[in-house]
């Protein structure tokens, strides 16, 4: 049976098995004796990566797929996954997560689609106390905004969130021509690891709404876009001069902290 990539899913399938293999090794989350770490992949298409995922004794292994010609592949392909019903057809930005995994699913992984990514992203944020550890592939760009820090031009809003939250690493970068059919762009291999902030110690939907609002305009300084937050802030603080890209995530906490206390 023959998958045929679908453009309006963002479909771009791996053929490399040597980088499917990098990929399913780059999973290292600790697992409890006895036990298995529930996984979950996301879009596995042909199922290229499930096989690697599938021969890890550690993990217990879920996919997620969208596209119903993909789902019929992997129930033909890959019958145990089937039969145990781990085979979820469905769209993982819509998926009520917690009806599939009552227990939790501490570990995401994937070739994820380049037009969803940052969505899947933030769902994953508004999982962070079930996620432990994200492994995927994304496009070269992302990965770069996600892993690199303040004074960086790829430093955004999704580099702040997530670097709150998780330790990012950013792996190795694979070429177009690994795929079916080939991107027109590089991709990245990134892994988010849970850190230890259970709070971070400031308002959060407000910190969440600063960081929205500086990077929106991120070109001017924190003086213009935040000034509706300001009003009888001294001139002298010293966050009022800076643009959105030059603050840290603690920056970020401690403007928060400020201006909550107005």
């Amino acid at each position: 049976m023959y998958v045929k990539p679908k453009k309006k899913l963002g479909q771009h399938f791996l053929v490399d098995l040597k980088i499917a293999q990098r990929i399913a090794d780059s999973i290292n989350l600790p697992v409890e004796e006895g036990k298995k770490n529930v996984c979950v992949e996301i879009g596995p298409g042909t199922g290229v990566l499930t096989q690697f995922l599938m021969d890890n004794k550690d993990l217990d292994l879920s996919v997620i797929e969208i596209d119903e010609e993909s789902v019929e592949y992997l129930m033909v392909n890959y019958p145990s996954l089937y039969q145990e019903q781990r085979i979820i057809g469905g769209d993982f930005l819509q998926l009520d997560m917690k009806k599939y995994f009552p227990n939790g699913f501490p570990i995401i992984c994937g070739n994820f689609p380049y037009n969803i990514s940052s969505q899947i992203f933030f769902k994953v944020l508004d999982h962070k106390d079930e996620v432990k550890q994200v492994v995927c592939m994304i496009q070269r760009e992302v990965a770069q905004r996600i892993a690199n820090h303040e004074g960086t031009k790829e430093y955004g809003i999704l580099s702040v969130f997530l670097q709150a939250y998780y330790d990012i690493e950013y792996l190795f970068t694979v070429d177009e021509n690994v795929f079916n059919p080939p991107p027109k762009v590089k991709s990245a291999v990134i892994r988010l690891t849970r850190n230890n902030v259970t709070n971070l110690g400031c308002d959060e939907s407000l910190f969440r709404r600063i960081v929205k609002e500086s990077f929106n305009l991120r070109r001017k300084m924190i003086r213009n876009s935040l000034a509706k937050y300001l009003k009888g802030r001294p001139e002298e603080e010293r966050f009022l001069m800076m643009r959105p890209e030059q603050l840290s995530v603690q920056d970020f906490i401690e403007l928060t902290n400020i201006l909550s206390a107005q």
